[in-house]
C-alpha cells in the first residue's frame, strides 16, 4: 500500500486574499490608510496557502506522488480551495478535510509598492485540526509525512503540543519518515507565548527532518538572541556560521536526524546526525545513509530576478525532500533545495515558476550561477564542485 504515495503533506491551510495595490503611489505608510478615507486598488487574486498548498503542490509539480490533508470549512472560501487545489491535478483535494462547524482559515496579504508586506490571518479550521484527521489508512500509504505550522495551529500548541507530539509517534510507529516545518507566531497571540523549547523537546525524539527558517529557531530556543537580533532589520544578515552549529547540536540532542535551517537569500544550511541516525529515519531514509551522515553543508542561493517570496521556504523544503525522496546525496539534495527556491521566486506567487525536477537539476547542471556568501569562521571551506560550503561538524 506504501507505494501508493511518496508523501502526504498536512497540516496548515488557508485562503490568501491578494488585493492589487500596485497602483498605490510610494508615500508614507502613515498617510495611506488614514480612518475614512478611500483608496482605488485592482483586482483581488485568490491562492490558497499554506504549508499543505506550498509545499505540498510544489512537490507535486517536481514529479512526487503527494497526498494533501488540511482542514477546511463547507464554505465559499473553503471551495475555492478545493477549486484551485483540484486545478494541479485531478484528485488532489480528495483528501482536505471539509468541516461545517468551522470557518475556512484566510489572510487578507496588504502588500502596497515599496512597503513591506502585512498579513491579516484568521486561524479559523487550522485551529481544530488534531491528530484525529489524519487516520492510520492514509499514513500507511505513504513514505513520509511532512507537517507545517504548528504555531497557528491551536490543538497543536495547548497541552505542551501533546497532538503534534501524538501524530509524530504515531507516525514513526507506522515506519514512515517525519518532517516538520514552522512558521513565526505573532509573539502576542497564544501560539507565539507557549513554551516552544518543550513542545519541541517532546517531538524531537519523534522529528526526523526540523527544517524552520533560522528566525523561527531563535524564536523558539533562543528568544533573548532573537530578540536582540530583530531590533534591527535583515536577522539573517548577522547569523555566525558557529550560532548555526550550536543550534543544530542543540536539535539534534534532541533526536532529530537533519537539521535544516531557511536563511533567506543567504541560502540553506543542513546538519544531519550519524550514520546510526539516519539509518532510523524511517520508509524514506536515505538511500546510502553514507551520503547523508554527519554532514554540515551550507549552500548559497542561485542568481535570479527575484519577483516575490511568496512561499520560497516552503518550496525550499520541498525541493530538499524531493530530492531525498529520489535517493540522492545530501549534497545534491541541498542544491535541489535552494534551486526549488530560486525557481519560486523568479514569480510573484507561489507556484508558477515551479518547474519540474528534470528542468530544475537542467538549470543547476548548466552551470547555474549562485549568490556571493562568504564564511569566516574556522573550519569551514568551499567546495568548489559542488559550490557548497562545508562545515568542521560534518565528516
Amino acid at each position: 500500500m506504501r507505494a501508493n504515495c511518496d508523501v502526504i503533506v498536512a497540516g496548515h491551510v488557508c485562503l490568501d486574499i491578494l488585493p492589487d495595490l500596485s497602483a498605490i503611489p510610494q508615500v508614507e505608510w502613515d498617510s495611506l490608510f488614514r480612518p475614512g478615507s478611500l483608496l482605488s486598488v485592482g483586482p483581488v487574486h485568490f491562492a490558497p496557502g499554506g504549508v499543505v498548498s506550498n509545499t505540498g503542490l510544489t512537490l507535486h509539480k517536481l514529479g512526487s506522488a503527494t497526498r494533501l490533508v488540511g482542514k477546511i470549512g463547507d464554505d465559499p472560501f473553503g471551495r475555492e480551495i478545493r477549486k484551485i487545489v483540484e486545478s494541479y491535478g485531478t484528485g488532489l483535494a480528495d483528501d482536505m478535510l471539509a468541516d461545517e462547524a468551522v470557518s475556512t482559515s484566510y489572510t487578507i496579504i496588504i502588500n502596497p509598492p515599496g512597503i513591506d508586506r502585512i498579513f491579516l490571518h484568521y486561524p479559523g479550521a487550522n485551529d481544530s485540526f488534531s491528530a484525529e484527521d489524519l487516520g492510520d489508512d492514509l499514513l500507511q500509504q505513504g513514505r513520509l509525512l511532512h507537517f507545517g505550522y504548528p504555531p497557528v495551529m491551536e490543538r497543536m500548541y495547548v497541552e505542551r503540543g501533546a497532538q503534534l507530539v501524538q501524530i509524530l509517534r504515531r507516525v514513526k510507529t507506522l515506519g514512515l519518515t517525519t518532517s516538520l516545518d514552522m512558521t513565526l507566531p505573532d509573539p502576542s497571540s497564544a501560539g507565539g507565548q507557549v513554551d516552544w523549547a518543550a513542545i519541541l523537546k517532546a517531538a524531537g525524539p519523534y522529528t526526523d527532518i526540523f527544517v524552520p527558517s533560522i528566525e523561527e529557531t531563535l524564536y523558539m530556543l533562543r528568544r533573548r538572541t532573537y530578540d536582540e537580533l530583530t531590533r534591527v532589520d535583515g536577522i539573517s544578515a548577522r547569523i555566525s556560521a558557529p550560532l548555526l552549529t550550536e543550534l543544530s547540536d542543540q536539535l539534534l540532542d534532541l533526536g532529530v536526524k537533519v537539521v535544516g535551517f531557511k536563511l533567506g537569500d543567504r541560502g540553506l544550511y543542513l546538519r544531519t546526525g550519524s550514520r546510526a541516525d539516519v539509518e532510523t529515519m524511517g520508509a524514506a531514509r536515505p538511500r546510502d545513509p553514507d551520503a547523508w551522515a554527519e554532514k554540515e553543508l551550507w549552500s548559497p542561493c542561485f542568481q535570479v530576478d527575484v519577483a516575490g517570496t511568496t512561499g520560497a521556504g516552503d518550496a525550499t523544503i520541498a525541493g530538499l525532500l524531493s530530492g531525498l525522496l529520489r535517493g540522492v546525496s545530501a549534497e545534491e539534495a541541498l542544491a535541489a533545495a535552494v534551486a526549488v527556491g530560486a525557481c519560486n521566486v523568479e514569480a510573484a506567487d507561489a507556484l508558477s515558476g515551479i518547474l519540474a525536477w528534470d528542468e530544475t537539476m537542467q538549470r543547476v547542471a548548466a552551470g547555474w550561477s549562485r549568490r556571493d556568501l562568504s564564511i569566516d569562521a574556522p573550519g569551514w571551506c568551499f567546495d568548489s564542485e559542488s559550490q557548497i560550503w562545508i562545515g568542521p561538524a560534518g565528516a
